[in-house]
């Protein structure tokens, strides 16, 4: 597309995919094993072809159209930097908060932009004004390394106590459920909750929902980790009952790396401390909660064409094959006796993400072996996680792009390697 003076004045929707869905192939009501269907969907994704890569857990590939709306946008704003920074942006900037906004069905003034699900959690958790010296904050042993440490922080930011659980494996529904109220029950004082909605370490999704109910019931407060379920899972977030909530949009929703977004419920807002470096700040604005400093505003005026990609595949296709090619190799795995599957069957409790061990090899060398004899062996790119109280393990991340050929090759793989453990 020529770039012409028309084209330099307008916004981010200068060149909106939404316009050219029509050469998008539609999900809607697509089938999981619309094999077809599925490649097409691949086929707008430039992936390498060095590895089989089943290591998408880390960001997400821009799909093709995406990808060109942010060279675009790059363009523009290296173009015409602060004589449109200083004047339009923050229009368009408001424009890009409105449609993820509508996206996740919340309201536009709930959400500030970030540059990452950390960055917007650090500003809840360290931000978060409700808690008073001899109160205690819960976490547990699957949350994200970074917000274990801003938990931490606040014992002696806030004064707090900390107390961490481990959660159980296997992992049941009513077991996860249990696991909180055990912990609320056993420390009364405990006035706040990190949530992880889909932990990074195994793929477990919490039943979020009924544990935010156990602890509004309490006082209790949540802060969720949204970081890797929205666009993995079919969920509605407001249905979650989470007052606080940090997302990534360059993970699942295939949006430029550099964009995440906190959310607060509107009531909420004065619970969080506006960040000292925005001075005091507007009271009642979300935004001036988070202090980024210059972000990769290119990439956040791409995020509406992330979204109006997905949108053509649509949030249950897209969750639906995910799951299926996560249980293409994971359920005829469970029988295999060398091999622990660390996500349950329960699809409530899944997506696309699983990590594995075999027995008795459960520490961070073993892990790190394990993965670099699949990349070296099979061409099967894998990334070893540690932190889960039971034991370190692989994780295995398949993405809209993955085929059920390669999910095939890791199943035969693993057999291969448990075989010889045997």
């Amino acid at each position: 597309m020529s770039i012409n003076r028309r084209n330099m004045m307008m916004g981010p929707v200068a060149f909106p995919l939404a316009a050219r869905a029509a050469a998008l192939p539609k999900g809607g009501a697509a089938r999981s094993d619309d094999e077809a269907y599925w490649a097409s969907i691949a086929a707008q994704y430039d992936v390498t072809s060095q590895v089989i890569q089943l290591e998408n857990g880390n960001w997400g590939i821009m799909a093709r159209p995406v990808l060109a709306a942010y060279e675009r946008a790059i363009e523009r704003v290296n173009r015409e930097n602060s004589f449109y920074a200083r004047r339009t942006m923050e229009q368009d900037l408001l424009a890009v908060r409105a449609r993820v906004a509508s996206a996740l069905g919340v309201a536009t003034d709930e959400i500030a932009l970030t540059r990452n699900a950390t960055e917007a959690l650090r500003a809840l958790i360290e931000g978060y004004t409700k808690l008073r010296p001899g109160d205690a904050v819960l976490y547990a042993d699957l949350d994200y390394d970074s917000m274990q440490g801003y938990v931490e922080g606040l014992r002696a930011r806030r004064g707090v106590e900390v107390t961490r659980i481990a959660l159980p494996e296997p992992a049941t529904w009513q077991g996860l459920i249990d696991a909180y109220a055990q912990a609320l029950e056993a420390n009364p004082r405990i006035k706040l909750i990190l949530l992880t909605h889909l932990s990074h370490r195994t793929g477990l999704v919490l039943p979020v929902r009924e544990i935010a109910a156990l602890a509004r019931a309490r006082g209790v407060d949540v802060i969720l980790d949204a970081a890797h379920s929205w666009g993995q899972i079919d969920f509605s977030f407001p249905s979650l009952g989470v007052d606080f909530a940090g997302f990534n949009l360059h993970k699942w929703m295939g949006a430029p790396l550099g964009v995440g977004i906190a959310y607060v419920r509107k009531a909420r807002v004065r619970d969080i401390d506006v960040d000292p470096a925005n001075g005091v700040g507007d009271a009642d604005d979300l935004q001036a909660r988070v202090h980024t400093g210059t972000p990769d505003y290119a990439a956040q005026l791409t995020v509406p064409d992330a979204i109006a990609f997905q949108e053509t595949i649509g949030t249950g296709p897209r969750a639906a094959r995910l799951k299926l090619l996560r249980n293409r190799w994971v359920e005829p795995l469970r029988q295999v006796d060398a091999l622990q599957i660390l996500t349950p069957a329960d699809p409530r409790l899944s997506g696309g993400i699983t990590s594995f061990r075999f027995k008795g090899k459960g520490s961070r060398a073993d892990n790190i072996a394990i993965a670099k004899q699949l990349l070296d062996e099979f061409g099967i790119f894998s990334v070893h996680r540690v932190g889960v109280a039971a034991g370190c393990c692989v994780r295995i991340t398949p993405a809209l792009f993955t085929t059920l050929d390669q999910v095939d090759a890791l199943a035969v793989a693993l057999r291969k390697m448990a075989a010889r453990m045997a």
